[in-house]
């Protein structure tokens, strides 16, 4: 009862757009805790429900957050971690420990058992440590993390597309997939970039066609940082979750915020609108809702 009167208290809008519910929090630590909640409740009736779970991590500015909440005790007793599936919704094309690695963010700061991340040279935390809760972090099972596998498509001089031909394979061995062929993660978390874009779709990408590959290599970006190849799942794989956390905290994205919850409708331009779904939760933190009209939306408070 005191997590739900903490959140109603931080909570300072509920919007409704497009059916998909909409929430402006107080501020970017506000949007940590309620997006760490909404995961660990998904994943708990999943595990509930047959024993294992599949969540998909996030990359960006708003992972970092998220990733130290969720790395708290309070987490990291809730469930039984050992039982969750750790995949990535896309990654960079580039080395784990490079420091624009999505996968490698995550091994940092949310498993942080630099160790597994690939590190030479590292010291630290190890598995026994996180377990026996002497330092920050989940008690993985590292067997169930799979991290898009570039530093073997890097070694074979192979590209990106190699990397999405075999992430394609380990997602067919574990997930349960939807009849459109997509598969079902239990909870999906996404972020907004600069340009509207989410995962690795940006603006006019083919990820967004309803028939695209469910794993694609992605040339660098040369209209946003970092201008690095990537490997991201299609927008297919938003309608077949069973929850998707889109978040989105600060004032830089207030104004690209404002246009893809705006009044018009239009993927190729704000690929982000492919998450504005009944199966989605957008939290936004006060500084990024700052565009949004008074008005706008169905307003609760």
């Amino acid at each position: 009862m005191a997590e739900t009167g903490r959140v109603i208290e931080e909570q300072l809008r509920k919007l409704t757009v497009d059916g998909t519910e909409v929430l402006v929090l107080r501020d970017e630590s506000s949007v940590a805790r309620e997006a760490a909640r909404r995961t660990v409740d998904g994943l708990r009736a999943a595990i509930e429900m047959r024993g294992l779970a599949h969540l998909s991590l996030t990359g960006g500015s708003s992972a970092i957050p998220l990733y130290r909440e969720l790395a708290t005790a309070e987490w990291r007793r809730a469930i039984p971690w050992t039982e969750v599936h750790m995949w990535w919704g896309d990654d960079r094309f580039v080395p784990r420990d490079h420091p624009e690695s999505n996968a490698g963010l995550a091994y940092r700061l949310l498993f942080a058992v630099a160790a597994h991340a690939g590190e030479s040279g590292s010291v630290g935390a190890d598995g026994v440590d996180v377990l026996a809760g002497d330092a920050p972090g989940l008690p993985i099972d590292a067997d169930k993390v799979h991290p898009i596998q570039a530093e073997e498509a890097i070694a074979r001089e192979a590209g990106g597309e190699r990397a999405a031909q075999r992430y394609a394979e380990e997602l067919g061995r574990w997930l349960p997939y939807a009849p459109d062929g997509a598969p079902e993660f239990d909870v999906f978390l996404a972020g907004v970039g600069p340009d509207g874009h989410t995962l690795s779709v940006f603006p006019g990408s083919p990820a967004l066609a309803p028939d695209a590959p469910i794993v694609m290599a992605v040339p660098a970006p040369t209209h946003v940082e970092p201008h690095l190849g990537r490997v991201t799942l299609s927008a297919r794989v938003l309608p077949a979750a069973g929850l998707v956390l889109v978040m989105a905290s600060g004032a830089a994205k207030s104004e690209v915020i404002a246009q893809v919850l705006g009044d018009e409708r239009d993927i190729e331009r704000w690929p982000a609108q492919a998450a504005l779904l009944a199966n989605a939760v957008w939290l936004l933190d006060a500084e990024a809702a700052a565009g949004l009209p008074l008005g706008y939306g169905t307003n609760s408070r």
